[in-house]
Parts: structure tokens; C-alpha cells; sequence
């Protein structure tokens, strides 16, 4: 997955590293094979991104801590694990999905508006991108206590402006990336330390 500065830089910014890598969840494709790939994957992004710390323990919730410093995010599917480390960022989320996501799906997950102006075929937008966008968003807003427990993660909104997809909750708002394959979506959502970000990919789902 590349995530291009031309997407995200403002002029006279500097960049910031995005590293992303992939792990293949080995047979038999349980939870906990796809957790042990999820963290390897985490690890090789530490190591690429230059932490000496490289182990990721679970935090409050199960959610994984990253160290100081290299905020980062891990996803998978029963095949696919991925992570991604963001030095420098206030937070990250990251979400990849390969199943199905059907109209009725669609129809809960999605409001009314983002059915109407991003959802295919009328949008940019297959669903199932929707879908792990929102889900990145709401690991981003939610790793820096933008959002209350127990919000579900599809109360997100989703709008695009200038060719650009921007999640948003309670007055806050990140960026989102979003690519898709045949069998899978990723999205990638950054919540900014800095005024404005770059970035640059750094492996390929």
C-alpha cells in the first residue's frame, strides 16, 4: 500500500514516515495465529521505524501499546495481518477487511448522506473501504480519548472534500486513506500532532 505525500502534504511541510507491514496469518488462521501475526508485523514496523523497543503488550481493553513515541495501530483478517507505526503522530488506526460487506450492512453502517455521495455507484467508494475506514477513524479519535466508551465505531461520519476522505466525531476530525484489492481494503487514518502531515508508504499489503 503506498500512501503518496501528494495526498496528505500541505506546502513547506516536512514528512513523516507511515511504515506499514503485512503478515500472512498462518493455518490454521485461528485468533490466536492471527494475533502472533499482528504483532510480528507491529515488531518489523518498530524495528523499520526506529524504536529499540519492538514488543507491542496489551493495554486497557486489549487494545495494543505501543511505545512511547511511535504510536501505532494493528488489524487482521483470518489471512492478512497488518500494522503501521506513524513516528510523531498524536495517534494512528489502521483496519483492513475482507469480507463481504452487503446492502443491508451498508444500509446500517452508512449514513444516509455517505450513501448519497460516496458510496458506489453514485461515490468513489466501495463499501467495504467505507467500512474500514470508519474503523481506522475510530481507532485514531478513540486512541486520544476523542470519543466516549462504548460509541460504536459506525456513529463516525465520513465526508470528502477536494478528493479527500475526512472522518469526523464531536467536532474532531483525521484524515483517511483508503485502497482496495479484490479480496481486501485497508484504510489508514493519522490523527495529527503537527498542523499538517505527509506521508510516505512503506510496504505493500
Amino acid at each position: 500500500m503506498d500512501l503518496r505525500p501528494d495526498r496528505a502534504a500541505a506546502p513547506g511541510t516536512a514528512a513523516v514516515r507511515a511504515v506499514i507491514r503485512v503478515r500472512a496469518v498462518p493455518w490454521p488462521h485461528g485468533p490466536a495465529e492471527q494475533s502472533a501475526a499482528g504483532r510480528a508485523a507491529a515488531a518489523e514496523a518498530l524495528a523499520a521505524a526506529g524504536s529499540t523497543e519492538r514488543t507491542v503488550p496489551r493495554g486497557p481493553g486489549g487494545r495494543p501499546r505501543f511505545p512511547p513515541g511511535f504510536p501505532g495501530s494493528i488489524s487482521h483478517t483470518g489471512r492478512l495481518a497488518v500494522a503501521v507505526v506513524v513516528p510523531g503522530a498524536e495517534a494512528v488506526g489502521i483496519d483492513v477487511e475482507d469480507a463481504v460487506v452487503t446492502a443491508r450492512t451498508a444500509r446500517f453502517v452508512l449514513g444516509e448522506r455517505e450513501r448519497r455521495t460516496l458510496l458506489a455507484p453514485a461515490g468513489p467508494y466501495p463499501p467495504r473501504e467505507l467500512f474500514a475506514a470508519k474503523e481506522a477513524a475510530f481507532k485514531a479519535l478513540s486512541g486520544t480519548g476523542d470519543t466516549p466508551d462504548g460509541l460504536p465505531f459506525w456513529r463516525i461520519g465520513l465526508n470528502r472534500s477536494g478528493g479527500r476522505l475526512t472522518a469526523r466525531y464531536g467536532g474532531r476530525s483525521v484524515p483517511v486513506w483508503t485502497r482496495s484489492r479484490t479480496d481486501h481494503s485497508l484504510a489508514l487514518a493519522i490523527r495529527r500532532r503537527p498542523a499538517h502531515l505527509a506521508l510516505i508508504g512503506d510496504g505493500k499489503p
